[in-house]
């Protein structure tokens, strides 16, 4: 087994555990959908991170071009989807008992949620630089304007309770991810 092969296993299962994570927690609010209410932005915001999941697969392809791999490298690239795993727990507790519904656990724990991200969205400057100069150099001035303007809109979120806010947050973030995946991420 190459050295790659075997990051990519590992990526694989905590990527694996990550969307278990929300699949579960999806499942739990259809099966007691009074018990665990679901609340339409929390459900949007899970289905952002199932996204970015698939997106973070599809990028990390490019890890195959290191030739030479370094322990930080690899260390790095595991805590990084640990983020995602991270997020993902957050994102579905293991119970609700301290907390009225979604709506209700979504806005008290807003704040680790867009720090979890924010910093998911630094650590992915990080992760494009491992993949070399010529990954990097594969895309223009969008990449850096993404990343920052997403970090700045998470540590918005923190201090912001405005409820709209966090709507429209979230379906501006989907929009854009889609339209970012067509745009750059069609074909490997």
């Amino acid at each position: 087994m190459d050295i790659f092969s075997h990051i990519k296993a590992i990526l694989g299962m905590v990527l694996g555990l990550s969307i278990a994570l929300l699949l579960k927690g999806s499942a739990k609010q259809i099966q007691h959908p009074g018990r665990d209410k679901p609340y339409w932005v929390h459900s949007l915001w899970a289905f952002y991170i199932f996204l970015l999941l698939i997106h973070f697969w599809w990028w990390e392809f490019y890890l195959h071009d290191i030739q030479h791999w370094l322990f930080m490298q690899y260390f790095f690239v595991i805590l990084y989807i640990m983020v995602f795993y991270s997020i993902c727990a957050l994102l579905y507790p293991d119970d609700l008992k301290e907390y009225s519904d979604y709506k209700d656990y979504f806005y008290s724990r807003r704040n680790w949620l867009y720090s979890i991200l924010a910093f998911s969205f630094v650590m992915d400057f990080v992760d494009t630089l491992i993949k070399g100069q010529v990954y990097t150099h594969r895309y223009n001035i969008e990449y850096p304007i993404r990343n920052a303007s997403h970090i700045v809109l998470c540590l918005i979120a923190i201090k912001i309770k405005n409820r709209a806010y966090h709507s429209a947050l979230i379906i501006v973030f989907i929009v854009y991810e889609c339209s970012y995946i067509l745009r750059n991420f069609w074909s490997v």
